[in-house]
């Protein structure tokens, strides 16, 4: 989905530096984005890097923009079982492990190089596959994983032992981990013995504990999705970089219940 915002304030200002101020990309990185044709105003294709948009235009980003290579770089990966998230132990295996060039999907051009720093946001144990994000964009980290963060994920699990409406009502509320009441979670059958979870936490190996509680055991774990980012057709053992369309919905999101509640206490 293209990245599309109006421009409601009431003086006129180059492009370029509106998508600096919105997290998009520097101001460089946005004068690269115009003159490759990916940027137009109320439809029409940007071609001056020195535009300027005014009040009541709508400004728009080509599906395919990815997040610049200049800027801080945030990937997604789709994990095999048996790679850990972070911090391996002997002869385990890192997720950034899997970011090289023949594991790239796409034509992307933003890949780590020994200067890059990316770490896991939220999550996903080695016994687990799925979505999983690796950035060393701060804002991105906060926005996922964050005190104040409420993003959905959502999870495919398979699970071993009798599912009852009983045991499905205590998933959903009522249960306790590290002696702190669990957040409600959306949990339902699919079909057979796997479930959907739709949690806003990330308690360590949480979904397994709680089937455990209720005498379920997990034998398939999966997470399908981030806020608005789905794993989608990603390969399994593939990555690529978000677009800064990604990036904008994955931030803005996380602030739209923290701006509904009014800001901070």
């Amino acid at each position: 989905m293209a990245w599309t915002r109006r421009y409601d304030e009431a003086e006129p200002q180059r492009v370029n530096r509106w998508l600096a101020q919105s997290g998009v990309c520097s101001r460089r990185e946005a004068e690269g984005l115009i003159a490759r044709g990916l940027v137009s105003i109320d439809g029409a294709v940007v071609e001056d890097p020195g535009r300027k948009i005014e009040a009541g235009q709508t400004l728009t980003l080509a599906d395919d923009v990815a997040a610049p290579a200049g800027g801080p770089l945030t990937v997604m990966i789709h994990k095999p079982v048996g790679i850990v998230s972070s911090q391996p132990e002997a002869g385990q295996v890192p997720a950034v492990r899997l970011l090289t060039r023949a594991a790239l999907w796409g034509d992307s051009e933003a890949i780590p190089d020994r200067h890059t720093r990316l770490a896991p946001v939220g999550r996903l144990d080695k016994d687990s596959r799925g979505l999983l994000i690796l950035s060393e964009d701060g804002v991105v980290a906060k926005a996922v994983i964050g005190p104040a963060s409420e993003l959905a994920k959502e999870y495919l699990v398979r699970v071993a032992g009798a599912i009852t409406e009983r045991k499905l009502k205590m998933l959903r509320h009522g249960l306790m981990l590290d002696g702190r009441v669990l957040k409600r979670a959306q949990v339902d059958v699919v079909e057979g013995n796997q479930l959907r979870f739709v949690l806003r936490e990330g308690r360590n190996r949480q979904i397994r504990r709680m089937c455990e509680m209720v005498d379920l055991s997990v034998t398939d774990l999966m997470r399908m999705r981030i806020g608005a980012l789905t794993l989608g057709d990603l390969p399994e053992g593939r990555w690529r970089p978000l677009t800064a369309a990604e990036r904008e919905t994955l931030v803005g999101l996380s602030a739209a219940p923290l701006q509904r509640r009014g800001g901070p206490d």
